[in-house]
């Protein structure tokens, strides 16, 4: 089921790439396999099997992997998810243009492709939040159609849909009114008023509250026996002047809806005792504004109902310009109705200037005012402070706060508070009232608060993103340049405001295009220049922000704008500030509450893009500090490369500043090779953050660095990114060393991939350089590179003067690790040459040599070497004792292309001794060990010995497949030795399977 699973995320998140880390929380959630995102490759492997036309290879499948993730392609499949939204937006368009049987057929077409459970058993967050949401949307569907129906007068079919399953919970009032004009169109009124009594003493009994206006309004048309044809929409307009009315009637302003708590004479309601209510009712929401897209989620989280026997406080926060407060200020309206005594709002102005700024005091003698009415019986005196005045003392706070405790003991009151800074300053404006709710707001989190609901709004998706720009600039604009839409909404993150003041430059400039602003804001520097209109900008509320956190904080918040990548964590920002881990993260998690950094995961953090940006602006104010925090964090990424790196401390030459104290930050070569292994492909990006500055030492050392922990891992396009990065600004390097050094790093790596006559050219281009610039250790090393080349392509004096000549530079060198590749390849020579005991020699050297520096991934490939040998020895026991260490010693390190090459060995040990069905097993799993970035000369390898074993054992079909799909492999060309293997494994196959052959 986890494979349907990994499907199902990717089809429901398509067209867009699914991250590694996405896909582990989709499917396994909050309990992820141990190998991580090493397990995915599995999976994907066999999807394609299933979806993909024969022979098409990874180039050619639906599912298209990148570096960190998979997606699949647009255009090459269908699915249900695309048709169901393709249908059900033709749907409501048709309704909304009051095509009503467009809609029926739409709708319709929609509700065939919902029949049964969705993704049934399928495991994970995202399948179980899916069924969540494809069963609503059957709901919304079921009640569009029925109200579709109901507006053509069909009210017999309506009831049928309304009954076809349970629409919504009982509380749903929208719902209730349809049911009431479908009964009473059909002419069963008494039935519709039992659904409208119904549903009143469930919402007064169970909530505490009368049912809101619409519904009351179609209750009194059904009394009054209106025209049923009258009773949709147009109610609430043929009424609108009575509610007017009413309002007016009423002391006080009150500019929002009518009170739910107005009773109407036909409304039928039992007497009953209700607390004292307030006598001067005030509604002090501000107004709504026109679009909000893409917050449905938070609204239905801020609306839930809640008891009525308590007071419900609900805090929200989240970074500047995200729209916490047009998010709050939708759902008190929509709450108004539920709390009769009125809807109260507060701003603290805790994020504007000091003199502006609200103390609790004030507030309380201002919400005292609107519940009372009356200015003679506040505490302290009637005086209205002024504002620095903070209304009193600390008895004059406790002296208010039990006034307005007693004031509100009664009433069911909404207050919201704007630009909340501390739960001290809010903690006092809680009333009294069982009912009333109270939802605080401000870009500061508030553990201190006790809060019966946490929400952090979240930067827009891309798509609703795109959708507020839609309504800002207008449909056919944003339209006509959906490429530039969805860029511009990258470019502003997401967050409301920048969309709002980009949308209100492109409004104030028509003759700009949305790409030429989107190319203006290319930069994320330039960006936040842009966002500015007026006396509006990003910049300047993030710059609010910043200012109110202490020295500390802002310390830490100006050194996270020099580290370079988007996710990092607590080790990083320590390094920067020469401090402890703990002491690192305190910062960062005061910087989470204070909305300036997110927390994607545990232990993870990021800087919202826009948020960066600025971040880097005011660590330009102090650039010594800046670049001392540059240097520390790219000297820890250079640290961490070379302990991580098999090739040992001795095989990098001693540097002079830095990375022997940023070493310290690790435990072990475990400990750095587990963090780098946590940042991904963000790994380039360091790479490249130093190239771009003009730091050629830092971008060349930490290239050079990474090689082993990047290539070994099968990384190869990263790696080769990153040498490419360096090798640009290697001659401005003031270490002369590093133009050899990069390019004997460029020929290792094109060796990992089988690429030996592109290594070639690099070795003698670092040969050249190493002797110019007398470097012994590069020179040694171009040595020992050439020597493998020239082997591989059948050279073999050449090469094994090249390797001993390599072997007595490295002795005198001291490096181990260089001396322990020069006998492994001398060795591999000796063995094709048959000369075995000499081969196994030289192995045990290496050997020796790879258990004296530890490293798993050496010795594990080592042991493979000496395995072979023994298998050629005929000591078939031993060579599969130390092939099942080599694999337990992959699966230590978790390395997926070790784990394949040594499970393949494995594999052709058990050939060897007849254990075909455990031969192909083992084979079998070698090849779903694979991913995307596994060399073309490693998978041509598994795959013909898997080919083999079949031809063995008699299945030619599928030895067949395998060598065909070894010579499909991009590049297999260029490996002339596996595609001969291959192409003639095909030619005996083929021949084994004509008419009157063994096996045919």
């Amino acid at each position: 089921m986890r494979r349907q699973a990994v499907l199902a995320a990717l089809v429901l998140r398509a067209p867009y790439y699914v991250t590694y880390q996405q896909l582990l929380d989709d499917v396994w959630g909050a309990a992820p396999p141990g190998t991580g995102h090493k397990v995915l490759p599995s999976y994907v492997h066999a999807l394609r099997k299933v979806l993909d036309e024969p022979g098409s290879g990874a180039g050619g499948s639906v599912i298209h992997g990148q570096r960190g993730g998979y997606r699949l392609l647009p255009g090459t499949v269908r699915t249900d998810v695309a048709e169901l939204a393709e249908e059900a937006a033709g749907a409501q368009r048709a309704k909304a243009g009051g095509e009503l049987d467009a809609a029926l057929a739409h709708g319709g077409r929609a509700l065939e492709l919902l029949r049964g459970e969705p993704l049934p058993g399928l495991p994970g967050p995202l399948a179980a939040a899916e069924r969540d949401r494809l069963v609503r949307q059957r709901r919304a569907l079921l009640q569009d159609r029925a109200e579709c129906l109901v507006l053509l007068g069909d009210y017999a079919e309506a009831l049928d849909t309304l009954q076809a399953a349970p629409l919504s919970q009982p509380y749903d009032e929208p719902l209730a009114a349809l049911r009431m004009r479908a009964l009473y169109g059909s002419g069963r009124q008494a039935e519709a008023l039992a659904v409208y009594g119904e549903t009143r003493r469930r919402l007064v009994d169970e909530l505490g509250v009368e049912p809101g206006e619409e519904l009351r309004e179609v209750h009194r048309a059904v009394l009054r026996r209106d025209d049923p044809r009258l009773l949709g929409p147009s109610v609430r307009a043929r009424t609108a002047g009575t509610v007017a009315a009413e309002d007016a009637g009423r002391p006080g302003p009150s500019p929002g809806p009518p009170a739910a708590g107005d009773r109407d004479s036909l409304s039928g309601a039992p007497d009953r005792t209700d607390p004292p209510r307030s006598s001067h009712r005030r509604n002090e929401l501000p107004g709504d504004i026109a679009c909000l897209v893409g917050r449905e989620k938070d609204l239905a989280l801020l609306t839930a109902p809640v008891s009525p026997d308590a007071v419900s406080v609900m805090t929200v926060d989240g970074t500047a310009g995200v729209g916490k407060t047009a998010l709050v200020v939708r759902a008190a309206w929509a709450l108004a109705d539920a709390h009769p005594d009125g809807c109260l709002f507060v701003d603290l102005h805790a994020h504007g200037a000091p003199h502006e700024g609200v103390t609790p005091q004030r507030a309380l003698r201002r919400m005292l005012r609107a519940v009372r009415g009356d200015d003679d019986t506040l505490p302290g005196g009637a005086r209205e402070p002024g504002p620095v005045d903070d209304g009193g003392s600390a008895d004059g706070l406790e002296d208010l706060v039990t006034a307005w405790r007693a004031a509100t003991s009664g009433l069911r009151l909404l207050l919201v508070v704007d630009n909340a800074r501390s739960a001290e300053q809010v903690r006092p404006l809680l009333p009294a009232g069982p009912g009333s709710r109270v939802v605080v707001v401000g870009r500061q989190r508030l553990p201190g608060l006790d809060a019966d609901l946490r929400l952090t709004v979240e930067p827009l998706g891309t798509g609703a993103a795109v959708g507020l720009l839609r309504e800002l600039v207008g449909e056919s604009r944003a339209d006509g340049e959906p490429e530039a839409a969805r860029e511009l909404a990258r470019r502003c993150g997401g967050l409301p405001l920048a969309l709002r003041i980009a949308s209100a430059r492109l409004q104030s400039r028509p003759s700009w295009t949305l790409a030429f602003l989107a190319g203006r804001m290319s930069d994320d520097m330039r960006g936040l220049v842009e966002l500015r209109a007026g006396d509006r900008s990003v910049e300047a509320a993030f710059r609010v922000s910043y200012d109110q956190l202490d020295p500390g904080l802002r310390r830490g918040f100006r050194a996270l704008g020099t580290n370079p990548t988007a996710r990092f964590d607590r080790l990083a920002l320590a390094a920067m500030l020469g401090g402890s881990r703990d002491e690192a993260e305190d910062v960062l998690e005061d910087l989470v509450d204070a909305s300036l950094v997110q927390q994607p995961h545990p232990g993870r953090y990021r800087l919202h893009d826009l948020v960066k940006a600025h971040a880097r602006r005011v660590a330009d104010e102090a650039p010594e500090e800046a670049a001392a925090d540059r240097d520390a964090v790219l000297r820890l990424y250079t640290a961490a490369g070379r302990l991580a790196s098999d090739w040992g401390p001795g095989s990098f030459p001693a540097l002079t500043t830095g990375p022997a104290a940023a070493g310290a930050s690790f435990a072990g070569w475990r400990e750095a090779s587990a963090w780098l292994g946590s940042m991904g492909g963000e790994l380039v990006d360091v790479v490249a953050f130093a190239a771009a500055g003009g730091h050629a030492d830092h971008a060349c050392l930490l290239a050079e660095a990474l090689v082993d922990h990047l290539a070994g891992h099968g990384h190869h396009h990263e790696c080769r990114a990153a040498l490419d990065l360096a090798l640009a600004c290697a001659d401005a390097a003031t270490d002369r060393r590093l133009p050899a050094a990069l390019r004997n790093c460029m020929g290792l790596l094109d060796v990992y991939q089988g690429r030996f006559r592109q290594a070639g050219s690099w070795f003698a281009e670092a040969l050249r350089h190493g002797r110019a610039g007398g470097e012994p250790r590069e020179e040694a090393r171009a040595i020992a590179g050439t020597g493998i080349v020239q082997g591989q392509l059948g050279k073999t004096e050449e090469a094994l003067s090249a390797l001993e000549k390599a072997l007595r530079l490295a002795d005198g060198l001291a490096d181990d690790w260089l001396a322990g590749v020069s006998h492994c390849n001398i060795g591999a020579i000796l063995h094709q040459q048959g000369r075995h005991e000499q081969a196994l020699r030289h192995y045990n050297t290496a050997l020796t040599l790879a258990e004296k520096n530890g490293r798993p991934r050496t010795i594990s490939s080592t042991l493979c070497f000496v395995a072979e040998i023994e298998l050629a020895l005929g000591r078939n026991e031993v060579a599969t004792s130390l092939l099942r260490q080599a694999v337990g010693l992959a699966d230590e390190v978790e390395n997926l292309p070790l784990r394949a090459a040594t499970l393949s060995r494995l594999a052709a040990a058990e050939h060897t001794r007849g254990n075909l069905r455990s031969a192909v097993d083992l084979h079998q799993e070698a090849l779903s060990t694979l991913t995307p970035q596994t060399s073309t000369w490693l998978e041509m390898g598994v795959r013909i010995r898997l080919g083999g074993a079949y031809a063995a054992a008699g299945r030619h079909t599928d030895a067949q497949r395998e060598f065909r799909a070894a010579l499909a492999l991009p590049g297999a060309r260029d490996h002339a030795r596996e595609y001969r293997m291959a192409r003639d494994g095909l030619e005996a196959t083929g021949a084994a399977r004509r008419p009157g052959r063994p096996g045919a």
